[in-house]
């Protein structure tokens, strides 16, 4: 087998089994042999594919905040369409998902884990909330050129707002608080919304 099909598969077998010790344990529960039993290699497989355990967790985490992008991408993609409230409570709920929420503390757990994405990348030491802010100002910001929130709308604070929130509400919780997630995208977003022009028909 090639070597580079072989290191990828690794990887990525390693990071699903970091990923369900995460979730299934906390950010305490996860050590370089908790991933290996879970993946059921032997420890040195993680060791021979990553300089440490924190490069591992560094990869895991930017791995997984690559993959908000989607989520990033189809929220962007709504914008004009539907409601804003709607679309932003979808966002909020996708882009905070359990496993974006379980790495969440497990960043601020690990002060050199969060000194590496800061090297790996712009904003990378809060990656996964970095991620969601930038998806939901870019949404606003295409809303306020639509038309469809005011022209004066704060994009930074609505967004700090709607992310800051939008994690609490998730942490600490087992299941989905959509209600609650759509409740308070509406009160922040009812200013905005309430004052864009009226278009004539």
């Amino acid at each position: 087998m090639p070597t580079g099909v072989h290191l990828r598969d690794a990887r990525q077998q390693l990071f699903d089994a970091a990923e369900r010790v995460l979730l299934r344990d906390g950010p305490n529960g996860l050590t370089s042999r908790a991933v290996t039993d879970e993946a059921g290699c032997a420890k040195g497989v993680l060791h021979r594919h990553f300089a440490d355990f924190d490069a591992f967790l560094t990869d895991l985490v930017l791995d997984r905040a690559d993959q908000l992008e989607t989520h990033a991408a189809a929220l962007r993609e709504s914008a004009g369409t539907g409601t804003v409230a709607d679309n932003l409570t979808a966002a909020l709920t996708a882009l905070f998902g359990p496993v974006p929420v379980a790495i969440i503390p497990l960043i601020t757990f690990r002060d050199e884990l969060r000194a590496r994405l800061r090297q790996a990348r712009p904003g990378g030491g809060i990656a996964i909330l970095t991620q969601a802010t930038a998806a939901v100002a870019a949404y606003l910001t295409d809303e306020r050129e639509l038309g469809r929130i005011a022209a004066d709308a704060d994009i930074d604070s609505l967004t700090l707002s709607l992310v800051g929130g939008g994690h609490l509400l998730f942490a600490d919780r087992d299941s989905s608080p959509t209600t609650a997630v759509h409740n308070l995208v509406t009160t922040v977003t009812a200013d905005v919304v309430q004052r864009r022009p009226t278009r004539a028909t």
